[in-house]
């Protein structure tokens, strides 16, 4: 472990200010900065070596990958923890507005929320396990949770994937159809890395597996990758109804005729099912009511 982790940790699990969750995404958090330093090149560091110029080339990095400014500002709120935790606070500006963070923006729907998988940035995932569950999240609607747990030799079952109930959130089972060759490719990629066992490496537990999940996706720029349900949602939508949700400009219900109306009851639904969701209702989060 280089030095300014280890320190960061020491310094996390010294000061037990906030909740558990609170002082555990604080050291997680940490730990992931002091990764970026190393790899922007500030070599050496300990947790009294901040200083402004560390600051600003993290921000720089973090508007680069286009992280929402509620991450971001997560991200400097522990920034400056440390900052007072070794008495330097003054290396960081007190507001965001000095480094050009934007304001979060709260309550936003549609296409905000939904996210693809750039390629380019899919191909700096250096884990290949990680970089699998994000591709099988975004082709079949999966939960990060899922897409790390899932055995795809035993989920296979030719035109459905079945997700065992210790995968899912709530301990329900569920089927998701296997509707192109592009699916079953993808498929068949997932059971030859994966074998007879799931996506987290044999000499990894879930939480290892989640935290790798976690840094390398942060480190590619690829954030809120929850989105990718959204639109694995709104693209059966438009299969199973012949129109764009109304997430993506399409038609809103009372434009819709009688005939359509049940077309789009039919398909909230199995996309509902497809989601993992008891309630049609809760379909309105991923494409609009």
């Amino acid at each position: 472990m280089r030095n300014l982790n280890y320190q960061l940790k020491k310094l996390c699990r010294h000061n037990r200010e906030g909740s558990y969750a609170t002082r555990s995404n604080r050291e997680h958090q940490l730990t992931q900065i002091a990764d970026q330093l190393h790899e922007l090149g500030f070599r050496r560091m300990s947790t009294h070596s901040l200083k402004p110029k560390h600051v600003e080339a993290l921000v720089k990095l973090w508007l680069s990958q286009n992280l929402s400014s509620g991450t971001i500002k997560n991200r400097m709120s522990n920034l400056r923890w440390w900052a007072r935790a070794v008495n330097k606070q003054n290396v960081i500006a007190r507001s965001n507005d000095f480094y050009g963070i934007p304001d979060r923006h709260y309550g936003s729907t549609g296409t905000a929320k939904a996210r693809t998988l750039d390629q380019e940035r899919l191909d700096q995932i250096k884990d290949p396990h990680v970089r699998m569950s994000l591709q099988l999240q975004a082709a079949f609607g999966l939960r990060r949770e899922e897409a790390l747990k899932i055995k795809p030799r035993q989920a296979d079952e030719g035109q459905q994937l079945r997700l065992q109930a210790s995968w899912t959130k709530g301990g329900k089972e569920r089927t998701v159809p296997i509707r192109t060759e592009q699916q079953r490719q993808l498929l068949e990629q997932a059971k030859a890395l994966a074998g007879s066992h799931s996506l987290i490496p044999q000499n990894r537990q879930y939480i290892q597996q989640v935290r790798i999940y976690e840094r390398q996706t942060a480190n590619a720029g690829l954030s809120r990758m929850h989105g990718l349900r959204h639109t694995y949602a709104q693209n059966r939508y438009q299969e199973l109804t012949g129109w764009e949700a109304p997430n993506r400009g399409g038609p809103l219900h009372q434009q819709l005729t009688s005939h359509q109306k049940a077309l789009d009851q039919q398909a909230r639904l199995q996309i509902s099912r497809e989601l993992g969701h008891e309630r049609e209702q809760i379909t309105a989060v991923y494409l609009g009511r």
